[in-house]
């Protein structure tokens, strides 16, 4: 299979638009190891890949060549998240084949492991890329996962892992389904729909996630692929978690990690029905937590405050995880104004929230987990306690498909390599100067609490 120029820290600008944070240079956040918890598979192909597989297939693309693709569909800016989501359209239909998914698979993984990236968790849609009669949601699930392994080992066999001076990559999968979809976005969804045209378009949401997880369970035990959670995605507004509920049970009773999208399109209920509906442990987003003028239910806007005072506390008290992607958020949701000084990210820091800082999609938004990086302590001044935490904090807060014990043994393994290179860079913490700048609790930082009013 053929490879293309990787996604990392040679072609994505490291420049931030706030001042540098000089406790930490680019170079000891390239070093550190570190989770991506959050990202999109069909987000993060390579541009160079997508024009070789359109062509291969003779597939139509709005430029034909992966600098005009970067200026006319993969922009630095987005008027809307209709337009966002528009770029998937194309990626999607380009990943109906085995041999592209395994190749994606592998540049994914590549691309996260050159920039010090030990963990991550590819999320995807089975669903869209599968073609009935061709290509079903087994195969599609064996095909990444084989590109994914396929460049852990590679990896793993390098002198410094192979001899235990540095820690080992790993990865897991999460199986995305879809809160709203229509028979468009997949042959497999037009056929899906067709089966059951019948019935209520909600119930038809409902029962494509069950057939999902169902599926993916069952390539999880029979074929030792390590599908580590279930995540539903798309529109908010409309279509709520309960319609996914029986595919979340099915989930929780099998011991299957449960992350949801939730609170980026819609207020802080979606995020209180990902938790009470579906038994979230982890929050993807979570942009409008702290938003009590988005309460909208009769009940509980009799006192928003209180509403949101309460599931914050929750969050808090039962450590549900905030996945945060700085750079996408800026995109798509205008109410922040392109700044991050107007995201609540500062207000997680301010409540001690978990949170891990992840990428969401590192072609459509540019960026990788070095830029996130970068862009949160420079913006939100970190100390190098809050650093630590945070970094940590992705892989206590990980899927991992390892026992307990052995997932202990890995974190405690990471936390002595980021120490070491902290010793080694000149860095200390002080877990008693936690509120020092960024996470201060200040008047700036309870304003922050009402970015996002429409």
């Amino acid at each position: 299979m053929s490879s293309s120029t990787p996604n990392t820290s040679s072609n994505v600008s490291m420049s931030s638009p706030y001042p540098q944070n000089k406790l930490f240079s680019d170079e000891f956040l390239r070093q550190i190891p570190k989770t991506d918890l959050h990202c999109h598979l069909d987000g993060s192909v390579r541009v160079e890949t997508l024009v070789e597989l359109c062509r291969e297939q003779n597939l139509p693309l709005p430029a034909a060549t992966a600098e005009e693709l970067n200026r006319v569909l993969f922009k630095d800016d987005y008027n809307s998240l209709e337009e966002y989501l528009e770029c998937f359209g194309y990626v999607t239909a380009a990943l109906r084949t085995a041999d592209a998914l395994e190749r994606v698979g592998y540049e994914f993984a590549v691309d996260q492991y050159q920039i010090g990236v030990r963990y991550f968790e590819c999320r995807f849609a089975p669903q869209l890329n599968a073609t009935p009669g061709k290509l079903n949601v087994e195969e599609v699930l064996l095909a990444v996962n084989r590109g994914l392994r396929r460049a852990t080992n590679e990896y793993n066999a390098r002198p410094e892992v192979a001899s235990g001076e540095e820690p080992e990559y790993d990865y897991g999968i999460i199986v995305c389904a879809m809160r709203f979809w229509l028979p468009g976005f997949s042959p497999y969804f037009e056929l899906f729909w067709e089966m059951h045209k019948h019935e209520e378009p909600r119930t038809i949401y409902g029962l494509a996630s069950m057939s999902l997880i169902t599926t993916a369970h069952d390539v999880k035990v029979k074929n030792d692929v390590p599908i580590v959670a279930l995540d539903i995605a798309g529109a908010e507004d409309g279509y709520p978690a309960e319609d996914h509920s029986e595919a979340y049970a099915f989930a929780h009773k099998r011991f299957v990690g449960k992350t949801v999208h939730a609170g980026e399109g819609y207020g802080p209920e979606s995020i209180f029905q990902a938790i009470t509906d579906l038994h979230a442990e982890r929050i993807g987003h979570g942009v409008h937590l702290f938003s009590p003028e988005f309460v909208n239910h009769e009940k509980n806007a009799a006192d928003a405050e209180k509403f949101v005072q309460d599931l914050t506390e929750f969050i808090a008290n039962s450590r549900t995880c905030i996945e945060v992607c700085l750079s996408s958020n800026l995109q798509v949701i205008p109410e922040l104004k392109g700044d991050l000084l107007n995201h609540p990210f500062k207000h997680m820091l301010s409540h001690r929230l978990a949170v891990t800082i992840c990428t969401d999609n590192c072609t459509v938004s540019k960026t990788n987990i070095l830029r996130e990086l970068r862009l949160c302590c420079d913006a939100f001044e970190l100390s190098p306690y809050q650093l630590k935490d945070i970094v940590v904090g992705g892989f206590k807060r990980s899927f991992m498909n390892r026992p307990y014990t052995e997932k202990r043994r890995y974190n405690h393994k990471i936390i002595a390599y980021y120490d070491k290179l902290a010793r080694k860079n000149g860095i200390h913490e002080d877990p008693n100067r936690y509120y020092e700048s960024g996470a201060m609790e200040s008047e700036s930082a309870r304003k922050i609490c009402t970015c996002g009013r429409r």
